[in-house]
C-alpha cells in the first residue's frame, strides 16, 4: 500500500493528518521559510491520526532545527544574474518527459526570470520516433535538438554545446523541479559567486509501491538538505574527492559552461546506455573538484524524481550503480595515479561493506532483498573487470556507425 507524500510548512501551525484506510506510511518534506530542512518516512497503520503533537514528535526524532524563532539571514544582494539554459536529456520518454516540461514552465513564470535570461532545451537522444518533438512543440519556448549517437553523456555533450546560459541545469525526464529551484540557485550563486557547480535534494515524487518506499528506506538519491561547499580537501574523509555519490547526483546538476568546455565535457564512455549506464556524473563532479573548481550543494535546488515502481527495475538500477561507481574507479585509476590509494581503499571498503550486507540479509538482519544485494556487488565486479575499456570500443563503434548514416545520408540528398 502507497505512502501519503505531505509538503510541511513549520512556520504555520502544524496540521493534523489522517492516512486513508489505503496508506500506510507517510513521508513529509519539511520546510522553514520554504528552505527544505529534511525528509521525514514514517510507516503507519492505514488510518492513523497523526495530530500536532505527533508530527511535532516525529521532527524532533528526525532530529530537525525546526523550532528555530528567526527567519534565516538573506541571501548576498546580485550585482548581476547569471544566464542559464535548463536541458532535459531524453530517450523515448514523452509519457515523463511531460510532466518535467510542466514543471519547468512554473520556473519559467517565476518573478525571478524576469531578471535574468533563462532557456529550456529538450535533447532528444537517438529517439525511435518522432513522439518526443511533437511533445516538445506543444511547450512554447523549449528548443529542441536531436542527438544522434546513443548514450547519456553523448546527450548532455550536446546540450552544453547548443546551451545560450552561462550555466546548464541538468534534469532527467523523470523529475519534476520544485518552484523555489531557481531561488535556491540564484542563492548559491550570490554566496558563491565563483561556483562551477550546483546540487540539491532529490526526493520521490510518489511513493506507490513496496520498491519506491524500499528505495528510500535506504537513502535513495541523497538528501542534501545541508548548505555545504566542497573544495580541493574535506577534512574527516580518507577517500575524498573519490568518495561516490557525495557531490550530488546527474538528475539535478547545474555547471558552469565554460568549465564543461574546458574539461572537455562528459566521458562519453561512460552513461552509454545498456550496457554502461551509469558513472557520468560521479565522473564529473570529481573532475571538477580535481580541477579546484568549487562544488555547492544548495538544498533548494529541490527536484523530484520518479523512482522506479517494480523490483525487477529497482534491482537492475542497483546493478548499474554497482557498475558506474567501479568504472568510475577504473577509469579514474588509470588517469589520476596520484589518486591510486584512495581509491583501491574506495575498493576494499565498498567490497567490505557489500559483503557485510550480503551476510546480514543472509542471516535475516538486512534491510534489502538478497536479489538487490547481490545485483550492487555483481555490478561493481563487471565495472572493476574491464567495463570501462570495454565501453570506450563501444562508443568508437557508436561514433563509426553515426558518421556512416549520416554520410550515406548526404549522399542521397546528393542524389535527389
Amino acid at each position: 500500500m502507497p505512502y501519503r507524500l505531505h509538503d510541511l510548512e513549520v512556520t504555520e501551525p502544524l496540521p493534523q493528518l489522517a492516512l486513508a484506510p489505503t496508506e500506510n506510511g507517510i513521508g513529509m518534506l519539511v520546510r522553514r521559510f520554504g528552505v527544505p530542512l529534511g525528509f521525514v518516512l514514517r510507516a503507519l497503520p492505514p488510518g492513523t491520526l497523526l495530530g500536532p503533537a505527533d508530527i511535532a514528535r516525529a521532527l524532533d526524532e528526525a532530529g530537525l532545527a525546526w523550532r528555530a524563532p528567526r527567519a534565516p539571514r538573506p541571501s548576498p544582494p546580485l550585482l548581476r544574474h547569471p544566464s542559464l539554459t535548463i536541458a532535459v536529456c531524453t530517450h523515448d520518454r514523452s509519457e515523463l518527459l511531460e510532466a518535467c516540461l510542466h514543471s519547468l514552465q512554473t520556473l519559467r513564470c517565476s518573478p525571478l526570470r524576469r531578471s535574468m535570461e533563462l532557456d529550456i532545451l529538450v535533447v532528444d537522444n537517438a529517439p525511435s520516433d518522432d513522439r518526443t518533438a511533437i511533445l516538445v512543440d506543444g511547450f512554447p519556448g523549449v528548443r529542441y535538438v536531436q542527438e544522434p549517437h546513443c548514450g547519456l553523456d553523448f546527450a548532455r555533450n550536446r546540450a552544453w554545446r547548443e546551451a545560450r546560459g552561462e550555466f546548464v541545469a541538468y534534469f532527467d525526464d523523470d523529475v519534476t523541479v520544485d518552484p523555489g529551484w531557481l531561488a535556491g540557485f540564484l542563492e548559491a550563486y550570490a554566496e558563491h559567486p565563483d561556483v562551477a557547480a550546483v546540487s540539491g535534494p532529490v526526493l520521490p515524487a510518489e511513493l506507490l509501491t513496496p520498491v519506491q518506499i524500499l528505495f528510500e528506506e535506504y537513502g535513495g538519491f541523497g538528501h542534501r538538505f545541508a548548505k555545504i561547499r566542497y573544495g580541493p580537501s574535506l577534512a574527516g574523509d580518507p577517500l575524498y574527492p573519490c568518495s561516490p555519490g557525495i557531490f550530488g547526483t546527474g538528475c539535478n546538476m547545474t555547471i558552469r559552461r565554460d568549465v564543461l568546455a574546458a574539461l572537455g565535457g562528459f566521458d562519453e564512455a561512460l552513461d552509454t546506455g545498456a550496457p554502461l549506464p551509469g558513472g557520468g556524473d560521479l565522473d564529473m563532479f570529481y573532475r571538477l573538484v580535481r580541477a579546484g573548481q568549487p562544488v555547492v550543494v544548495e538544498p533548494r535546488c529541490l527536484v523530484f524524481h520518479r523512482h522506479r515502481r517494480e523490483y525487477r527495475a529497482f534491482r537492475h538500477q542497483m546493478w548499474t550503480w554497482g557498475l558506474g561507481v567501479m568504472a568510475f574507479v577504473a577509469k579514474t585509476y588509470r588517469t589520476d595515479p596520484a589518486m591510486r590509494p584512495r581509491l583501491r581503499l574506495l575498493v576494499r571498503r565498498w567490497f567490505q561493506h557489500r559483503m557485510l550486507a550480503i551476510v546480514a540479509t543472509a542471516i535475516g538482519r538486512g534491510s534489502r532483498p538478497m536479489g538487490v544485494e547481490l545485483a550492487q556487488t555483481a555490478g561493481g565486479i563487471v565495472g572493476l573487470c574491464g567495463e570501462y575499456r570495454r565501453s570506450c570500443r563501444r562508443v568508437a563503434r557508436i561514433r563509426a556507425d553515426v558518421a556512416r548514416t549520416q554520410a550515406a545520408e548526404a549522399c542521397a540528398r546528393q542524389v535527389a
